[in-house]
């Protein structure tokens, strides 16, 4: 999943996103609705957690681009104003969520990963492949009953996998959704990430190399 975070509050956006990228997902980061608004323009997100009060452009700008444009990203409203008058302002705009400031990161997760799942195909948030089985609100990963530890980014590359069911995966789809937008599209990170993935799903392998196409989960 790829998250952009805008807030101008700098230590609350950089502490959420690092919160954020623990659970595996790819999160780019701006502090202006400016930003967020080109950000949206180059990238395709999932969810976008907006600060509404950003000065200059703001979240509801944004939010308002987003949903004309249509292109399919889940909008999570943050603000300090909780009024009812407020939320309702806010989801006027065409926000999916609404989440008042203070507020407790585990909540914030939660709510982000509910809306990535309604930003795609309907998907179970439990997947089970091959003898794999990965938990996504609860992060853990399982082979024939045997717990694995993963990296996140070892378990954003097995999620896409997964989700593919089969389908042949390129190398820049992987990039785009497990990745952000520092990613060097011609670095080998994601053959290292599947080579260390494939080795710790152990035997049989059930990572497949499609030569010149991807990557592909399935046995045989």
């Amino acid at each position: 999943m790829r998250v952009l975070v805008a807030d101008d509050e700098r230590l609350l956006a950089d502490t959420v996103a690092e919160g954020l990228r623990r659970l595996s997902l790819a999160v780019d980061v701006c502090y202006d609705g400016e930003a967020a608004l080109e950000l949206v323009s180059v990238n395709r997100y999932d969810v976008a957690v907006l600060d509404r009060d950003m000065p200059g452009r703001t979240g509801d700008e944004v939010c308002r681009h987003l949903t004309q444009t249509r292109d399919g990203a889940r909008v999570l409203m943050l603000t300090a104003a909780g009024g009812i008058r407020d939320r309702v302002d806010g989801l006027s705009l065409g926000a999916d969520d609404y989440l008042t400031k203070p507020f407790a990161f585990a909540e914030l997760a939660a709510r982000v990963q509910a809306l990535g799942r309604r930003s795609r195909a309907v998907t179970p948030p439990v997947l089970d492949q091959c003898g794999i089985v990965l938990d996504v609100p609860r992060h853990t990963v399982s082979r024939d009953g045997a717990v694995l530890s993963l990296s996140p980014k070892e378990f954003a590359v097995l999620a896409v996998l997964m989700r593919a069911e089969g389908r042949v995966v390129t190398a820049e789809e992987l990039l785009e959704k497990a990745w952000d937008e520092h990613a060097d599209p011609f670095t080998n990170a994601v053959r290292v990430a599947v080579m260390t993935l494939r080795r710790k799903l152990g035997e049989p392998p059930v990572i497949q190399t499609v030569p010149r196409v991807g990557y592909r989960l399935g046995l045989g």
